[in-house]
């Protein structure tokens, strides 16, 4: 599955450069970039090399990478919950700062979600620090596009983790339907 964007601009119409962003599919190759990334970006929690190389071999069909001329510039890994096949949970995204391209996280979060509730999905979650407020407007944008309510509640507590982190906020967004 590859879908391209259109081109970045600098709002004039002649102005159009050649970035655009191809989302794909990932494949373990593609673990030590987003490893290189999340380790780049302040607030995402870090997990090893080993992990995002073994999750792009089994939950590959829940994550997408965005790439510009086979760079890597952004990422988002998901999967369907296992006692809910009918909920799509996001569980990381990020993009590279330098790419060029005006809301690549937004549309590759959009992407995302909106091909797995083609693919039957009902229900989109994501957990955000209350703090997060550029992931909470994605989040409730994605909602307002799909006449979808959005439900929120605590999902783990603070106190469940170690150092000081915050409380885990659950956004569920649904019930969806595919257009």
């Amino acid at each position: 599955m590859t879908i391209t964007t259109p081109p970045a601009t600098s709002g004039r119409p002649d102005a159009a450069t050649t970035n655009r962003a191809t989302f794909r599919t990932p494949a373990p190759e593609d673990g030590p970039a987003v490893w290189r990334m999340v380790e780049e970006t302040p607030g995402l929690d870090t997990n090893s090399l080993y992990y995002y190389t073994l999750w792009f071999r089994d939950f590959a069909d829940g994550s997408l990478v965005a790439t510009v001329d086979d760079e890597l510039v952004g990422f988002l890994t998901g999967y369907r919950r296992p006692e809910e096949p009918e909920t799509y949970f996001v569980w990381q995204t990020a993009v590279s700062p330098r790419h060029g391209i005006p809301f690549l996280g937004v549309k590759l979060f959009q992407a995302a979600a909106d091909l797995q509730v083609a693919n039957g999905a009902r229900y989109v979650e994501a957990t955000v620090s209350a703090e997060n407020k550029a992931i909470i407007m994605v989040l409730k944008q994605f909602a307002k596009k799909h006449s979808a309510a959005v439900e929120t509640r605590v999902l783990f507590p603070s106190n469940l983790f170690a150092d000081s982190h915050h409380d885990e906020v659950l956004y569920r967004i649904g019930p969806l339907t595919a257009d």
